[in-house]
């Protein structure tokens, strides 16, 4: 087996979900090994942090860009090969460019920017590059998924005609009720955030998951925000209505204030032959619905599944898997292109996911201020 890659970690330090997600994730299948960091622009927790969790501090830097000198200052065969960014949303485009522009791989937390501009200005930069560049959008990991996709390429639903994907959250639901709190959040900043709140951090998801599953494009869209509060400047609630082609319609609903709800992703595909449903929560089931015949459901780990399916699967039918072991088969599809080594296509998301997820962003955005009128995107 080919050694271990050699990773550097920006963010994501002390109890922050996505750090933990990624450190875990990077592990599972034995592909990575974190030999540099960047956890926290506090140097002295960054430090108490690598401690915590048993990680050499000979090579736990001060900040990004001496990350970046010293580890281009050692050996190739010592420095790191690939980097995770886990920052908020502001910095993800000026550290891949730079990491990019210096040769290493990405592996980079969505969205992938904060403008389409810098989503176009990155693509460049990854071409002059010739790195690899995966993008986290974590649900396409989960095996369901993949062979929801595997399936619907194979023309098991027929022609698509409608599509609905959901994704209602609920933990900042209080965040954003508190005046003090939503003004203080990241996620809520635009400087940080950029130009969308709701559909920028969960929308985006569902949109993925719509163009991940079906094959198809989003060419035009139509949304209507909510903001609630006169002194929130960002969306944390919206419907989008979606056309992938003139008969091939649907819609996205993404919410931050549903109250209740904890991580409800949920995307149904509707072909002429038949339809698929999956949800997040309940990961390890994918319903087949039919006119003619009971519902199937698909599980994880059969030999029924595709190979895509039983390649993201790591226990036998019957044992849960979850969202550690979605992430992970992202990082796996990355170690084989990295290696060189065959893939299939649908192992990790792309660069061209990220232009496309910040092109959906913005023309929602412009949709709604231009008073709920249909946009165009630029399908690259």
């Amino acid at each position: 087996m080919p050694k271990k890659l050699r990773l550097g970690v920006l963010g994501g330090s002390g109890d922050s979900l996505i750090g933990i997600l990624h450190r875990v994730a990077s592990q599972i299948n034995d592909n990575y090994e974190i030999v540099a960091a960047v956890f926290t622009p506090d140097f002295e927790r960054n430090k108490a942090f690598a401690s915590e969790i048993d990680m050499p501090l000979d090579r736990v830097y001060s900040d990004f860009d001496t990350f970046v000198v010293k580890e281009m200052g050692l050996p190739e065969n010592e420095r790191v090969q690939v980097c995770a960014i886990l920052t908020p949303n502001y910095l993800h485009y000026p550290m891949a460019l730079k990491l990019l522009e210096n040769g290493f791989h990405v592996i980079c937390e969505k969205p992938m920017t904060t403008t389409l501009q810098e989503a176009k200005e990155l693509q460049t930069a990854h071409k002059n590059a010739g790195t690899v560049f995966a993008l986290t959008h974590t649900y396409t990991g989960y095996p369901m998924v993949r062979q929801m996709r595997e399936m619907i390429k194979a023309g098991v639903l027929g022609k698509i005609h409608k599509v609905d994907a959901v994704y209602y959250q609920g933990w900042i639901n209080t965040i954003i009720h508190d005046k003090d709190k939503r003004a203080s959040v990241w996620r809520l900043d635009p400087e940080k955030a950029g130009v969308s709140s709701c559909m920028g951090d969960i929308g985006v998801h569902a949109f993925n998951m719509l163009e991940y599953t079906t094959g198809l494009k989003v060419k035009s869209i139509l949304s209507d925000f909510n903001y609630l509060y006169n002194d929130n400047p960002m969306d944390i609630d919206g419907t989008v209505l979606v056309r992938m082609g003139d008969h091939v319609k649907g819609v996205i609903r993404a919410s931050q204030v549903a109250t209740g709800e904890e991580n409800g992703l949920a995307i149904s595909i509707y072909g002429e032959k038949g339809a698929f449903k999956w949800q997040q929560e309940d990961p390890n089931f994918l319903y087949l619905l039919s006119d003619t015949e009971p519902t199937k459901i698909y599980k994880p780990g059969h030999a029924y599944n595709s190979a895509l399916s039983l390649d993201g699967t790591k226990l036998p039918a019957g044992h849960p898997e979850g969202i550690f072991d979605a992430m992970a088969n992202i990082y796996k599809g990355a170690a084989k292109a990295i290696r060189n080594q065959e893939y299939n296509d649908g192992e990790f998301p792309t660069m061209l996911d990220g232009v496309r997820g910040m092109d959906f962003i913005e023309a929602t955005v412009a949709s709604h201020k231009g008073g709920n009128v249909w946009v165009d995107l630029e399908n690259q």
